[in-house]
């Protein structure tokens, strides 16, 4: 069975690009992979197996 998050990237002008990608750096440690990422990445859907 498979778990989902969407997760939408903080708005800043300061490092907005480093911080999302620590961001998405944190949940792959998790085990979350992206599974869509919406037009603009206004949301990214994330994917793991929920009995992992």
């Amino acid at each position: 069975m498979k778990e989902y998050k969407v997760i939408t990237p903080k708005i800043g002008f300061r490092s907005r690009v480093k911080n999302f990608e620590e961001e998405l750096n944190k949940y792959a440690r998790e085990g979350w992979v992206i599974n869509h990422v919406a037009q603009g990445w206004a949301s990214v859907i994330l994917e793991r197996d929920k009995n992992r």
